[in-house]
């Protein structure tokens, strides 16, 4: 059996795993439920609403769906098993919600077990920091179980032999950016809101306005720091620049690079917008589409959204050749 199939069939088992837990679970356990059960707590600690057992069991397996569905998709889709990041964000993927999902039924179950109804429920008390605290440790150990078995193909193979001829001591430099509209208008959205509010604070006596005015500056400050990106490739190295003052910045020196391709990816592939993933495999996602991929020695990777990708990868490629003449 080839890795791949171990792998497929292993993703399977444990997700097959899980929803029989999510359903066997409250089923063994319902003769002791109320009927409806307390389902939200408000800040009290005591519940304040309810749901029947039946909407409550599909309410959880609905939240699981989403992330075994999300992994299956990367899985089949963009080839994973093959790929030892893509690898460790499914594994990532499977152990962190898998533990989140039966982490939040447990504190449903246990404050509703043998109580007379759903206004007796007990409090969460300190259940969430342990269910999420769990999600993330079960999330990294996902991670370092998917990254047994072997590697990403070849450099070659990743590169398509994207590689500029340089001429001896020719400099070249690679500039492009891709933007985000959407972002940008709730960035400027935001920044609006907050100083309007920060003003209407000062005329005004109003309970609370001072935070709802920091909520939206930090909201309008994050949207403009990803509405775009800028990047750089020169002998200096790979420079990304974030949002339209192109502050802060990030450089990576050519050193710390082994090769460069570029690849299509999409929102979907990598959970959402923004800088999505975990440190050695992470992407800078503004817009879905053409990408600019390096790699590090480590195995690691980094993406980037930017626009001719393709001809910033040759640069990298051929400017790593230079300046590392043994690397591949």
């Amino acid at each position: 059996m080839s890795h791949r199939s171990r792998f497929l069939l292993a993703a399977g088992a444990w997700v097959a795993a899980v929803t029989g837990a999510l359903v066997a679970v409250p089923l063994a356990l319902r003769d002791r439920l109320p009927e409806p059960l307390a389902s939200h707590w408000g800040p009290s600690g005591l519940p304040d609403d309810a749901m029947s057992f039946w909407p409550s069991l599909a309410v959880n397996l609905l939240v699981w769906a989403l992330f075994a569905g999300f992994a299956v998709y990367v899985t089949l889709r963009r080839d994973a098993a093959r790929y030892r990041a893509r690898r460790r964000g499914v594994g990532a993927m499977l152990g962190g919600g898998a533990a989140f999902v039966l982490g939040l039924q447990w504190t449903t179950l246990a404050a509703n077990l043998d109580r007379a109804g759903w206004q007796a429920a007990g409090e969460l008390g300190g259940k969430v920091f342990i269910v999420l605290t769990g999600a993330v440790l079960a999330g990294l150990l996902g991670w370092l179980v998917a990254s047994v078995g072997p590697g990403d193909p070849p450099v070659a193979e990743a590169m398509g032999g994207a590689r500029l001829r340089l001429r001896p001591g020719q400099r070249a430099v690679w500039i492009s950016s891709a933007s985000n509209t959407w972002a940008a208008g709730l960035g400027v959205a935001g920044v609006a809101g907050a100083l309007i509010l920060a003003v209407w604070s000062l005329t005004v006596e109003t309970g609370g306005i001072r935070g709802t005015a920091v909520s939206f500056a930090v909201v309008g400050v994050a949207g403009l720091a990803v509405s775009k990106v800028g990047v750089r490739v020169s002998d200096q190295g790979l420079v990304i620049s974030f949002g339209p003052l192109r502050r802060p910045s990030r450089k990576i020196p050519l050193s710390r690079i082994t090769s460069a391709r570029a690849e299509d990816r999409r929102p979907i592939d990598v959970g959402g917008w923004g800088i999505r993933g975990l440190p050695g495999m992470s992407t800078i996602m503004v817009r879905g589409g053409e990408c600019l991929v390096v790699r590090y020695p480590s195995g690691g990777e980094l993406a980037v959204t930017v626009d001719d990708a393709t001809r910033g990868a040759a640069l990298l490629n051929a400017l790593i050749s230079e300046h590392h003449p043994t690397s591949p």
